[in-house]
């Protein structure tokens, strides 16, 4: 079973607050023994998975800007969702457009620059 999948961040604050506008709730805001800031923000619900930040000075993250690497999150509501990230400078790589299910998707970068996919968890 999956635990966290866990990245470098240049900026804990601002990637927490985006993962929170999508419904990610904070579980750690805290500096390690070592002085790195980390953040967990849990996705989903009880049930939903970690992602781990860590905000290590000389440190910079890396996401490839390609959209096969990427995370993705089942939002209700995407598509009124999707305006007010935009509204907030979100940066929208994919606009709406219907995944291979039919349901709407769109794909944002987050404050590093990682592409988060966005797909509809309602009804299609």
């Amino acid at each position: 079973m999956l635990k966290h999948v866990s990245f470098i961040t240049a900026d804990l604050d601002a990637v927490m607050a985006f993962y929170a506008r999508l419904g990610g709730v904070t579980e750690k805001n805290l500096t390690t023994p070592e002085g790195h800031r980390r953040g967990v923000v849990r996705l989903g619900g009880q049930e939903g998975g970690l992602l781990q930040f860590f905000q290590i000075p000389g440190e910079s993250p890396r996401p490839h800007p390609h959209w096969a690497e990427h995370i993705a999150l089942h939002v209700m509501g995407l598509r009124a969702t999707l305006p007010q990230l935009r509204a907030a400078g979100v940066t929208v790589s994919r606009d709406l457009t219907p995944s291979p299910s039919g349901r709407d998707m769109a794909f944002v970068l987050d404050p590093d620059g990682r592409q988060v996919e966005l797909l509809e968890a309602g009804p299609g």
